[in-house]
């Protein structure tokens, strides 16, 4: 990577990032905060509905990790603040999640929540060091198929996630839900200065406060926390025990939180039509889940679902995170008592609208228009992903079965062609010779007693040593029939490749380029 020191005007000032390595210019570091007031009153509007909807959310992943509200609540703050500074994908919600949440409830439930802090900490040194290591690359192997199974996914989950605001409840939270779906949709229509689902909250708020409607409030979710966090270290001694305990569940959490981060960085990517550096993000996810540790919160990550909220209200600039962030810990530590009474099916109607915006309904029609093996992954993952209810066992699933059909797709794009021409015979052969295809080019070779045989390989790539071994018992059987052969046309990599591992056959070729 060229820094953009080596290529910024004469004169231009940078400002260095010694996390990353990476200098980023005073321009682009403005830019991505804001670039007009307009676009700065967007991302505090946009950053003022996030946080809203941040906080049952929060509180539920607490709930579900077994640990108090507040460590839940606590951690989306931090980490909100901080990765608005060092993350790499602008407009990208961060916070508490399930998918780490579910990861630490054996840890709590056996080791208890300063274990959980520690976890958590070394969870964010390892993020770090991925992305010093460049572990963001892995991401070049999810195929688009994957990505738009787990944006399903993900919707689903979204949806399913409501149904429990949605039962055992009065006919006044239907009309709620209702009425703010009702607000969300319609109020663009007249005006954009607002987003609409700030406008849903607030209103069927106000109704539901002056009518006393008998419906679930964020106050039913949890305990609210009451101030501000503190610093503090985890009330644990540091061993190799202690690092025995907490080590595999840093390293599902780092795995979880980074995979679940790319995808998600991918997907705002797709709907912004803009980059994002993959590799700082993966080092800001690190340090803003260190920070949220050390004020007594819990691990987490990129949230699609907080994120589709962000962009779909008009944020665009990392303005936008650290407003969801400041104002959760404002109406925290000062507006507990209001943000208590925010009517549940407000919030399920913010949320129902999300996950209608999330799914791709392209991805339906398609299913008919795309290579079947690539209707299979997107269904393959979407299924995983909802039957577990883990988005990496999903993503994983998806991946495996892309490289498999990958691999068998490559494995019949190989042939080979049998000339016989006054006692010699050339074997012909064109395509791709790796692990799924060498049984193919050993079947292809019949018994040639006594014959001169050449093989032309100037068409084709040797791609591993299972290429190369499939020649070399080739070249052995032959030569035991008493032939003599003659391997020609091999390209450099294949020639490099065939010196550095053959037993019965070398190139003899210092470029690789000439026969043998």
């Amino acid at each position: 990577m060229v820094p953009d020191t080596a290529r910024r005007p004469v004169g231009e000032s940078v400002v260095p990032c010694a996390y990353s390595g990476i200098f980023m210019t005073v321009e682009t570091y403005r830019t991505q905060w804001f670039s007009s007031i307009g676009e700065a009153r967007r991302d505090v509007l946009a950053g003022l509905v996030v946080a809203l909807a941040l906080i049952p959310e929060a509180i539920g992943f607490s709930i579900i990790s077994g640990v108090d509200p507040r460590v839940g609540l606590y951690a989306s703050v931090a980490i909100a603040i901080v990765i608005s500074f060092l993350g790499g994908r602008p407009a990208m919600i961060s916070a508490a999640t399930a998918a780490v949440a579910v990861v630490v409830t054996p840890l709590v439930r056996d080791h208890g929540v300063d274990y959980l802090f520690a976890a958590t900490i070394l969870m964010g040194v390892i993020q770090i060091v991925a992305g010093v290591l460049r572990l963001d690359l892995v991401m070049q192997f999810v195929s688009r198929s994957v990505i738009t199974g787990f944006v399903n996914a993900l919707a689903i989950l979204i949806f399913m996630a409501q149904l429990p605001q949605l039962t055992g409840v009065t006919w006044h939270s239907y009309a709620l839900v209702a009425a703010g779906l009702a607000i969300i949709y319609l109020l663009p229509r007249v005006t954009r200065a607002v987003p609409s689902p700030l406008v849903a909250i607030l209103v069927l708020a106000a109704i539901s406060i002056a009518m006393g409607l008998p419906v679930r409030t964020v106050g039913d979710m949890g305990r609210l926390p009451e101030g501000l966090p503190s610093l503090s270290l985890p009330h644990i001694t540091l061993t190799l025990e202690t690092l025995r305990i907490i080590l595999p569940y840093s390293l599902t959490m780092a795995a979880v939180g980074l995979l679940e981060s790319l995808l998600t960085a991918q997907i705002v990517d797709d709907m912004t039509d803009s980059d994002s550096d993959k590799r700082r993000e993966c080092m800001g996810q690190g340090g803003a889940n260190i920070a949220a540790a050390l004020v007594g919160g819990m691990g987490g990550c990129a949230m699609i679902g907080q994120s589709v909220i962000n962009v779909t209200s008009g944020g665009r600039k990392r303005l936008s995170t650290l407003t969801a962030g400041v104002v959760l810990l404002v109406l925290l530590a000062g507006l507990g008592p209001f943000v208590g009474r925010i009517p549940m099916p407000a919030l399920v109607a913010v949320m129902i609208m999300v996950s209608i915006g999330t799914f791709s309904w392209n991805s339906i029609p398609n299913l008919r228009r795309h290579p079947p093996t690539s209707s299979v992954v997107m269904l393959v993952t979407v299924a995983v992903v909802v039957a577990t209810r883990d988005l990496a066992q999903g993503v994983a699933a998806g991946v495996l079965l892309s490289g498999i059909f990958f691999a068998g797709k490559v494995r019949r794009l190989f042939a080979v062609e049998r000339i016989v021409d006054t006692g010699m015979v050339r074997y012909r052969v064109t395509g791709q010779i790796f692990f799924a295809s060498v049984d193919r080019f050993t079947r292809a070779f019949q018994s040639e007693a006594g014959r001169a045989v050449t093989i032309d390989v100037s068409a084709a790539h040797f791609w591993d040593i299972s290429g190369v071994g499939a020649l070399d018992k080739i070249v052995a059987r032959l030569r035991r029939d008493r032939s003599t052969v003659e391997v020609i046309g091999y390209n450099r990599a294949s020639a490099d490749l065939v010196d550095r591992f053959a037993l019965h056959d070398r190139t003899g070729v210092e470029l690789g380029l000439a026969p043998h």
